[in-house]
């Protein structure tokens, strides 16, 4: 491991921090592999509940490091392609894994780093956060990193291609008026504020949680409001089955926390 990203568990909140601050996080090959690995193993730890996702340092992430020596003795188009799979799977791992994750954005984010605060589940701003697709800027297509799929399901065609063919940055204002972001909080206070929500899904049944997300990420793409609607009827009936549903009922009605045992 490069100690590239560094983890702290509070209880069943893991806290993931992008930790190469000399570079803006930039996304390095040591870190890419970190989260793959990081969010690629989630699935098999469900003592982990909920996950934030910060970066140290003046801002969260500016996306690939293009100054990083990436030379080896591959063939450069398949170097080239390697890289993409690689940090794609990242995104790919964020929406599979059965937690949610929680992002919050100081500072750039920009390309790659703009696709982390993307693949999250909640995303929460300081002040001074910014953001953009970059990739069109460096002689690229501007659709990349997923930012063709997320963008226009998080903030409408229009603004994504706003973004998307100009890689102009747009500010925490804009990216809360645009739904990019729930909420935008005092830089200071960011952990915090991410740590109380996460307190408050850790207040619900654990299946429960792991199947909203999966819901809802399912839902996004869904073909008809029946498709949409057949899924959530699995996961209800599912759940309704359950201890812990009934668990929940009975501390429902008798005003006390409950006591969830995962069956």
């Amino acid at each position: 491991m490069s100690g590239e990203l560094l983890i702290e568990a509070r209880g069943q909140i893991e806290i993931a921090t992008l930790n190469r601050p000399a570079r803006l996080n930039a996304l390095s090959e040591g870190l890419v592999d970190e989260l793959n690995d990081y969010f690629g193993g989630l699935a098999a730890r469900p003592e982990v509940r909920v996950v934030i996702l910060r970066g140290a340092g003046r801002g969260f992430c500016a996306g690939l490091d293009i100054q990083e020596d990436r030379s080896s003795d591959e063939t450069p188009v398949l170097r080239t392609l390697r890289t993409q799979t690689s940090i794609g799977n990242i995104y790919r791992k964020m929406r599979a894994c059965p937690q949610p994750i929680i992002a919050l954005g100081h500072g750039a984010a920009a390309g790659g780093g703009l696709s982390l605060m993307l693949a999250a589940d909640v995303r929460y701003a300081a002040p001074g956060f910014r953001c953009n697709a970059a990739y069109i800027r460096i002689g690229l297509g501007g659709c990349d990193m997923a930012s063709s799929y997320f963008l226009p399901r998080l903030v409408g065609a229009s603004l994504a291609a706003e973004m998307i063919l100009t890689g102009r940055f747009i500010d925490a204002e804009r990216a809360l008026s645009a739904g990019l972001v729930s909420e935008i909080v005092a830089e200071d206070e960011l952990l915090d504020r991410g740590l109380a929500l996460a307190e408050e899904m850790l207040a619900t049944s654990p299946w429960g949680l792991r199947l909203s997300k999966q819901a809802l990420n399912l839902n996004v793409d869904a073909q008809s409001l029946d498709a949409a609607m057949a899924i959530e009827d699995r996961q209800q009936v599912i759940l309704s089955a359950t201890e812990d549903h009934k668990e929940a009922l009975a501390a429902f009605l008798g005003k006390r926390p409950p006591a969830y045992r995962e069956r």
